[in-house]
């Protein structure tokens, strides 16, 4: 702190010093940038014009502060005279208009020449586009809401506030809006990088363009340093008002020393604003220092950075190519310029990037797939462009992996079952807090819970689908992680405004981004490896997620949380935290190598040998009718399973209101997770209907237990209602998307889907707690469990299901016998014997692996779920090797 001359505290000096040096800075960085752009390139694009416009709203938000300070910025109001406070406050509310689209411009102009790096990465173009928009859009509403704070509009240059005006406080508006500049800024930071590791350059080169265009982390770390402060300015507003109203003037209570709390704020608002023009005026200024300082950029002593001898090899091979050409072949075409290649719109990306010389433009080596017959071609541009990308060898699918095999790409997915469990449980946790601090009604409290599964429903049936069926499975995690990301950030006006909206809001998108990642994580689980494990597989992944869901409780309910508005604002660091952690894993899975699977490719799996994946029932396809009778099953012991999360607290308080709800929950979400594993190990022993049976019973046996009885038994009731639960999603989903093939993905869709349940059900029960009590309301979940167990009930009647889950394919038999059949039919076989022949052989091999089992006392869950060795012993047995 310093002071004035009469001793008080004042922040003027500092305010002032650090707006003026942070002004003269930027105002170099754009001076350099227009040189590089008149001098030297000379040209001038709408990325420039923007900066320069940028820089002129900029110098009038410094002129703003620095006026301001002269004017009592940075001191307490009781310290500022009164004919000072008209101009104050005329200094911040030009100061507050600026903001924003000083930003905007700053950002338009970075985005606009970001469209110049690529013009055939569409999906790249197409997430600028949208970063375009949301930044304008955003920042145009930001602007108005600030220009009208007050109403009437004069009300915000007079001090006190007239009776009859009413304003909005200009640090919570702040607070707001964060989340809109953190997810801009994060966009900005990240979008390029994917273009820019992918191209073919010197290491050298390609470090300095990954540094260059990663000087925006500054942007980023500066507004979170700016809102520490924002955050700090409203909790000292929030005391300020506690103070001022028990005299019964809330009305200026606001307003009581901004002058002192927001200084800082509008300080890191000018650095924020000013280092986003710096880093904005980096890449332009490439073209400088390729003249006068070229060793920053390239090293002629490195041959791996200079372009004479990255280009050598290439021109070594073309050569050598010529050489080995049979003479009756043409020799390859001199190189022609590229048709329809414009010159002046892609100056920027070759002079600005890629040219280690301004003098020298290197060509383009167009990689097509002739080189991998050892033909090159080289076709020069009229314009070279570097963005020559590495062709990558195509990937094994997921679907013909072993155990082996698919234990890495398994493991990355069971990261984002960790982080979406701990999501889950955090978020819990934070709406029970959250109705607390407002003293809400437990029917808005379901809302709440209930607008988190409604974005289920939306996501997965609209954008969710359409990204894994055209995209794959590593784009749904890409999009979920982010659309995830921008939720938690939506929590963050949500606890500064306390608003049941906004907090409405910030469940649905969170609930449609970990949706998205739901519905390819838990498909990629089943696939990515041998069928007849697939439910292993899953029930240990989601095993971790509910593990996830036990932790972040306790973490929250211990450390993080304490019923009070302050603490709730505190909150906000911890969703921030989360925030970048998964965009950075959302960046993270772009280069990791992950197996896809492609319609095609899953229909040829789901082919079998016995027709079970097309066999009918009164016209109506088998695989159909599962998928159905599974969505429904899903949906309803999802519903049941969130009625009675919901209810659990105003259960206990009924049946035992000594137990602590938090640590006896914590007890129930535990053995939750360990059922799962169980569920694991006995889908090594047992057939998988046979278990989800099992567990259906176990539901709706302690479910009914649980409408009876007072103190220790229903409590151990419903801890045991929690094991019974946990295994069942798993094989719900693994036992209805089997035998879909082309459809396998829309199946996953809507059984992700069907988890929207958990927003219609909860409501039922509570509407039957408020008529007959809580523990009445238990014959809900008895009957949402009882016409789930229909599936597992249909599984066990109809024959044609049953083998569709009994026997799952073996990866590569159908295949062997088709090979087997070829080689038949060329002995001369019948026509008419093929067309019976495989059912017939399928049938053999049984007959091959009963007669094996006997002789050798194996035990059949061994032979169903599928030990390849013993398949093969089998046909030797039959004749069926041969």
């Amino acid at each position: 702190m310093e002071s004035t001359d009469e001793g008080s505290e004042s922040r003027q000096d500092v305010v002032l010093a650090v707006t003026i040096a942070f002004l003269a800075c930027s105002t170099v960085f754009v001076t350099l940038r227009l040189i590089s752009r008149f001098a030297i390139v000379r040209k001038v694009n709408w990325d420039d014009y923007f900066m320069i416009f940028a820089w002129l709203i900029s110098f009038g938000l410094s002129f703003a502060i620095c006026y301001g300070t002269s004017k009592g910025l940075g001191r307490h109001q009781y310290d500022v005279p009164h004919e000072w406070n008209a101009a104050l406050r005329r200094s911040e509310y030009t100061f507050s208009v600026l903001y924003n689209p000083a930003l905007m411009a700053t950002k338009t102009s970075i985005l606009i020449f970001f469209l110049s790096l690529s013009k055939s990465q569409r999906i790249f173009r197409w997430a600028t586009y949208s970063t375009l928009v949301v930044v304008n859009a955003a920042g145009f509403a930001l602007t108005i809401l600030n220009i009208i704070q007050c109403r009437p509009l004069g009300a915000a240059f007079k001090t006190p506030i007239p009776e009859s005006a009413t304003c909005t406080d200009i640090v919570t508006l702040y607070l707001s809006s964060a989340p809109v500049n953190i997810i801009t800024d994060l966009a900005i930071l990240i979008l390029p990088m994917p273009i820019l590791t992918s191209m073919r350059l010197p290491k050298k080169q390609k470090a300095i363009l990954v540094v260059t265009f990663g000087f925006g982390i500054f942007v980023a770390v500066v507004d979170v340093v700016r809102i520490a402060y924002l955050q700090q300015a409203a909790e000292l507003r929030l005391r300020n008002i506690q103070d001022i109203s028990s005299n019964g003037d809330t009305k200026n209570a606001e307003r009581n020393d901004f002058s002192w709390y927001a200084s800082y704020t509008f300080m890191f608002s000018a650095i924020e604003v000013h280092v986003g023009i710096m880093c904005a005026c980096v890449p332009a200024m490439k073209p400088l220092f390729s003249r006068y300082m070229p060793r920053l950029i390239r090293d002629d002593s490195d041959p791996e950075t200079s372009f004479g001898s990255a280009f050598g090899p290439a021109m070594d091979s073309i050569k050598a190519a010529q050489r080995r050409s049979p003479p009756d072949l043409d020799p390859i075409p001199s190189p022609e310029p590229t048709r329809g290649t414009n010159t002046e719109d892609q100056v920027d990306m070759v002079d600005f990037l890629t040219t280690p010389d301004m003098q020298t433009l290197p060509p383009v080596f167009d990689s097509t797939q002739t080189q991998r017959t050892n033909t090159t071609r080289l076709t020069m541009t009229e314009t070279p462009t570097f963005f020559d990308f590495v062709n990558v060898k195509k990937r094994k699918s997921m679907l013909q992996m072993t155990n082996k095999e698919s234990y890495f790409p398994v493991a990355m997915v069971t990261i984002l079952f960790f982080v979406w469990g701990f999501a889950y449980g955090l978020l819990d946790v934070l709406n029970s807090q959250f109705v607390t601090v407002s003293h809400m009604s437990v029917g808005q409290a379901i809302g709440i819970h209930s607008s988190y599964f409604g974005g289920y429903l939306v996501a997965c049936l609209t954008f969710g689908r359409l990204v894994l069926k055209h995209w794959g499975f590593k784009a749904c995690y890409i999009v979920g992680l982010c659309v995830y990301g921008c939720g938690t950030l939506v929590f963050w006006p949500s606890a500064v405004l306390t608003s049941f909206p906004a907090f409405l809001v910030s469940n649905f998108i969170v609930g449609m981004g970990l949706s998205t990642l739901e519905i390819s994580a838990n498909l990629f689980i089943t696939l990515c490896g041998p069928p007849q494990w697939a439910e292993v597989r899953l029930n240990i992944s989601q095993g971790i997620q509910a593990i996830g869901t036990v932790v972040s409780p306790l973490l929250a309910q211990k450390v993080l949380f304490k019923a009070d508005a302050s603490s709730l604002i505190q909150v906000q660091w911890t969703y921030l935290g989360i925030c970048f952690f998964t965009i950075l894993l959302a960046l993270g899975f772009y280069y990791v190598p992950l197996p896809e699977a492609t319609d095609d490719e899953l229909e040829r799996s789901a082919d079998r040998c016995d027709g079970a994946n097309t066999a009918r029932i009164g016209g109506v396809q088998v695989v159909t009718i599962s998928l159905v009778l599974g969505v429904m099953s899903q949906f309803l012991y999802v519903g049941g399973q969130e009625a009675i999360s919901t209810s659990f607290s105003e259960y206990l308080a009924v049946v035992k209101p000594s137990i602590n709800p938090v640590n006896h929950q914590a007890i129930g979400h535990s053995v939750f997770a360990i059922s799962r594993f169980i569920a694991a190990a006995l889908n090594l022993w047992f057939l998988q209907r046979h278990i989800l049976t099992f567990f259906y019973l176990g539901t709706i046996a302690f479910a009914a237990a649980a409408m009876n009885f007072k103190g220790d038994i229903p409590a151990a009731m419903v801890i045991l209602l929690y094991f019974f639960e946990g295994p069942i999603f798993i094989l719900v989903f693994a036992m209805a998307i089997r035998g879909l093939g082309r459809r396998t993905k829309d199946g996953s869709a809507w059984l992700t889907a069907a988890i929207s349940g958990g927003a219609f059900i909860p409501p039922i029960m509570h509407a039957v707690s408020e008529n007959k009590g809580v523990q009445y309301s238990y014959c809900v979940v008895v009957a949402v469990f009882a016409f789930g167990s229909l599936l597992p009930l249909y599984y066990q009647v109809v024959p044609r299901a049953r083998k569709l889950v009994d026997d799952p394919p073996l990866a590569g038999d159908c295949y062997e016998h088709g090979m087997e059949e070829d080689a038949a039919a060329e002995e001369g076989e019948g026509r008419g014997q093929e067309e019976n022949q495989p059912v017939q052989r399928w049938s053999n091999l049984r007959e091959g692996d009963n007669a094996l089992k006997q002789k050798y006392h194996t035990a059949p869950w061994i032979l169903i779920r599928g030990e390849r060795e013993l398949f093969r012993k089998g046909r030797q047995g039959t004749g069926l090797s041969k």
